[in-house]
């Protein structure tokens, strides 16, 4: 089995950035911007429905590592040839969402294996979704159905996810500490939701619910942020991106 990628070394590595954008060219200018900065990089739906595989290699030839965030939810054998293609781009990290069942985040892990193995790559890191920063406990309750606290639930799935043989779990700032509690020092928790504490008086429309700053998150137990909008909205994504690290 080929070596799991090396732990976050500095608060650079930490910083994924979320490439939000509706172009390639988009993407290609945010990176130019932010080479030297950061890192790594995450890539979504968003992006990735615009311009596909091509947007990885983009990221891979500027020497950014990427986070494929496609968040897989389908039957096993569908989810394990995701995760081969997947891997066959070279990402470090990918997810599933744990909703989908053990069976599920099982042929996961193992497709990621068995992937890294025969493209002879490294094995990208497999993390499950717990709970969508978007939704809090009314949402959890009434919209999905789960009668439980937010956090009890992400425990929950977390440990579904370890029993299936992932490495890890995305998570909001909330849910950090139980997780890092409940799950030890080697599980990985990535964290979306973060944002940067607004000035005095002001407001802002937000459709992530449960957020928190860079430095909490990282208080409580984080191991990657996944930062977007603070960076990519910002007339100066460089400044911002530095004044995370700086909050770090």
């Amino acid at each position: 089995m080929a070596e799991l990628p090396a732990p976050p070394a500095t608060a650079a590595d930490r910083l994924l950035v979320a490439l939000d954008v509706e172009t390639l060219e988009d993407a290609s200018a945010l990176l130019y911007r932010l080479a030297g900065v950061v890192t790594g990089c995450k890539i979504g739906s968003q992006l990735f429905t615009a311009a596909g595989p091509a947007a990885v290699e983009l990221a891979r030839k500027r020497d950014f590592r990427v986070f494929l965030d496609l968040k897989f939810h389908d039957i096993p054998n569908t989810v394990a040839g995701a995760v081969r293609e997947a891997t066959r781009l070279g990402v470090f990290m990918l997810n599933v969402h744990a909703s989908g069942g053990v069976a599920m985040m099982r042929a996961a892990a193992e497709s990621a294996a068995k992937a890294a193995a025969s493209f002879k790559v490294p094995r990208p890191l497999v993390l499950g979704v717990t709970v969508l920063t978007s939704l809090d406990r009314r949402a959890l309750h009434t919209e999905v159905g789960v009668p439980s606290t937010v956090e009890r639930h992400a425990v929950h799935l977390a440990d579904r996810a370890r029993e299936a043989g992932l490495d890890g779990v995305v998570a909001s700032p909330q849910e950090i500490r139980v997780l890092r509690l409940a799950m030890g020092p080697r599980w990985i928790i990535v964290t979306p939701g973060v944002r940067m504490p607004e000035p005095s008086g002001a407001s802002a429309r937000d459709d992530q619910v449960r957020t928190a700053t860079p430095a909490a998150a990282i208080a409580a137990g984080a191991d990657y942020l996944v930062v977007g909008r603070p960076i990519t909205q910002s007339p100066d994504p460089t400044a911002a991106a530095r004044a995370i690290l700086s909050d770090l």
